[in-house]
């Protein structure tokens, strides 16, 4: 996963935000974070919802049974980095309670924009909720 995401990361840059592959066409930020456990820096791409002057992201892991390690990094320390297109951002993150108008007015408009996703919740039906993130740029 380390190799694909790099490979990924380093498209990004090159193209001043723009990926190919199974990102064709998608939004895509990088999440920079810092490792709960490691205190080092991480970096990962993400497929992103825009939101007015937000950025949502969901940590679907794919239909994976847990969150992903950055879901887990978000929730010890809310602030982090993004890059989109050729800009670095510092944000905080909030986790959007699912069962509310919200959670479902994202994951929504994120299935409609990448079907990909609607795949996921099936996927994790009874397992755990998947989270969806709000970016939000820091002062």
């Amino acid at each position: 996963m380390a190799d694909w995401n790099k490979g990924i990361i380093e498209e990004f840059r090159a193209n001043e935000g723009r990926v190919g592959g199974s990102f064709d066409g998608a939004t895509v930020l990088l999440l920079h974070t810092i490792g709960r456990r490691t205190g080092k820096d991480h970096v990962t791409p993400l497929v992103y919802l825009p939101d007015g002057d937000r950025w949502a992201v969901v940590g679907s892991k794919g239909g994976a049974p847990a969150d992903p390690d950055w879901v887990r990094n978000l929730e010890a320390n809310g602030e982090a980095t993004i890059e989109v297109g050729t800009e670095t951002i510092p944000v905080r993150a909030t986790r959007i309670l699912r069962g509310g108008s919200e959670w479902d007015d994202l994951y929504a408009r994120q299935v409609a924009r990448r079907p990909g996703f609607a795949d996921y919740l099936e996927k994790t039906a009874g397992i755990r909720t998947i989270p969806v993130i709000v970016l939000e740029r820091r002062a």
